[in-house]
């Protein structure tokens, strides 16, 4: 795939922010800082909590960025059914715009853009020669 420098550097920007945007979403989970409380060890939330911050840390460097981004996006997709959605039909909840779960959806196809079109050329696994 033959790009442009502008939209390798581009594409670049998307990963790193996208990666970095999900870690602090982590960090909030796990340590409680910007004004929210911890989650304790071992619920459910807390291993989404390690999900975005590794996962997030590692798309954001371009390191392992496949298999990070899609980890990262089915953690979306169940944030999204179990969390936002909840399976009612009642009321359009179904609807992202509805019960709140845009954020959850558009990280979810952005994360599985990213494992399918891969680290790029401005990441860590270039350098490393991983494909």
């Amino acid at each position: 795939m033959s790009t442009t420098r502008a939209e390798a550097w581009t594409y670049a920007a998307l990963r790193v922010i996208a990666g970095a945007l999900l870690t602090v979403h982590g960090v909030t989970k796990l340590f409680g800082v910007l004004g929210h409380d911890a989650i304790p060890f071992g619920e459910q939330l807390w291993f989404g909590g390690v999900i975005e911050l590794v996962g997030g840390t590692l798309v954001a460097i371009g390191l392992f960025t496949r298999a990070a981004a899609f980890l990262c996006s089915g953690m979306l997709a169940v944030a999204y059914f179990q969390f936002h959605w909840k399976l009612a039909f009642a009321g359009w909840q179904w609807l992202p715009a509805v019960n709140g779960g845009e954020l959850a959806v558009v990280y979810c196809f952005l994360f599985l853009y990213i494992c399918a079109r891969g680290p790029g050329p401005l990441s860590l696994d270039a350098q490393r020669g991983a494909r």
